[in-house]
């Protein structure tokens, strides 16, 4: 047996241990971690900080760095990603349809667990605790392999979180790290299904290609943010700025970030300029069409189509006039990555419009698209933002890392 398929084996050991866990002890263990968290985040920060010089020496750009970077403030988030799961309501052996047959068969489908959930992601330490709270919450075991470049972060959050487990008489193989940085193994790691019911990809475009095209596992697909955000002519300017500024720039690394602005040609020369105005406070570069350098000028550098399609993680804004809605819808299902897209506007049916034929996993009407997120949206921790159509969609929470089966009752029918 290698050494995958021993983490494997013990996996799928645990998962049946976590079946006999009572909804109160999970929750008084995920408290407990959180806790711990808290407790030894000076020996966490300190993994971190090698992290980041390893970062630094091999010129990961900034935006990247951002994402590993670990301080007190961002462990204490962790640990209350931790507690709200903690708070949340099971959603274990909910009935989610029930019904009678004619020969006196009652049959119910149950939510139950996934079993073996294995996660595959880059340079985000936060997403250990976060994958390890939503899958422990809903009763799975969980494999994870990060990034090299947070390979020390990664290993200091699982150790205090197995710790945990073992101190409450859990397993602490419901949690398991892949410590071998080799591609190879990272391959072997997507064909192991014997063990794995589940592979959920997050992180970069390449990434993510890497494992649906490779896997032999189930995959649940999480996308890069190509998102966008349109301003329709009837549109509120002050509310456009802020809430473009706000996606933007409010944080550059994330998948939810606004990368893409597309402008009716009737409000870009009172829109553009204030616009500009505002973006300047954080130095945001400007790629533009002809209509939009035509009132910004030399403020605004010509956009090629590789622009209007590309998640930046970068002070840069993409901008594509357009004459009406239906243009920018056309635009923008285009181009997007079917992440996140926003219209601004005071008309209705315009708004309307766009909710129904943009074919994104979240729309929005004049809001931020820094809202998809699973906090925001009510529940806890988020796994990743699914962009697929197929059993989950946007952000994944407890649910999403469930599945069903059917119990029959019966009195003694046989088939004729």
């Amino acid at each position: 047996m290698t050494e995958l398929e021993k983490i494997g084996s013990d996996a799928k050991r645990a998962k049946n241990a976590l079946l006999k866990l009572s909804e109160e002890k999970k929750n008084e263990i995920l408290k407990k971690c959180a806790d711990n968290l808290i407790k030894r985040a000076d020996e966490i920060i300190g993994e971190n900080k090698r992290d980041i010089s390893f970062a630094r020496e091999s010129g990961l750009n900034e935006g990247l760095i951002d994402r590993l970077m670990l301080d007190e403030k961002r462990i204490a988030a962790m640990a209350e990603g931790l507690r709200q799961i903690a708070a949340l309501s099971g959603v274990l052996n909910e009935v989610i349809d029930e019904f009678d047959r004619p020969n006196g068969m009652h049959i119910r489908a149950v939510r139950v667990p996934f079993g073996v959930v294995g996660i595959i992601y880059e340079a985000r330490p936060n997403v250990t605790a976060d994958a390890f709270g939503l899958t422990f919450k809903t009763g799975n075991a969980v494999i994870l392999k990060g990034g090299k470049e947070a390979i020390n972060s990664n290993m200091a959050i699982v150790k205090v979180l197995c710790d945990t487990l073992e101190e409450n008489n859990v397993l602490r193989e419901c949690l398991q790290l892949i410590e071998n940085n080799d591609r190879n193994v990272t391959n072997e790691f997507m064909k192991l299904k014997q063990y794995v019911d589940v592979l959920i990809p997050r992180g970069g475009a390449g990434l993510i290609r890497a494992v649906v095209e490779n896997a032999t596992i189930p995959v649940i697909e999480t996308g890069t943010g190509n998102c966008h955000i349109y301003v329709d002519e009837s549109a509120d300017i002050n509310m456009a700025v802020n809430i473009i500024f706000n996606a933007k720039t409010q944080r550059i690394s994330v998948c939810n970030a606004c990368e893409s602005l597309v402008v009716h040609e009737g409000i870009k020369d009172a829109l553009l300029p204030a616009l500009q105005r505002k973006l300047s406070e954080k130095n945001v570069e400007l790629r533009g069409d002809e209509a939009a350098r035509a009132v910004l000028g030399d403020d605004c550098i010509p956009a090629t189509d590789e622009d209007y399609g590309r998640e930046y993680l970068d002070y840069i804004l993409s901008i594509k006039t357009v004459s009406d809605v239906d243009e920018a819808i056309a635009h923008i299902n285009k181009y997007s990555t079917g992440h996140s897209e926003c219209i601004i506007t005071e008309n209705k049916e315009n708004a309307e419009k766009f909710l129904l034929e943009i074919d994104s996993a979240c729309v929005y009407h004049n809001v931020s698209t820094r809202f998809t997120d699973g906090f925001e949206f009510g529940f806890g921790a988020e796994i990743g933002i699914s962009t697929q159509k197929l059993h989950a969609r946007g952000p994944m929470g407890l649910k999403a890392l469930t599945t069903y089966k059917y119990e029959i009752e019966g009195n003694g029918q046989v088939r004729g």
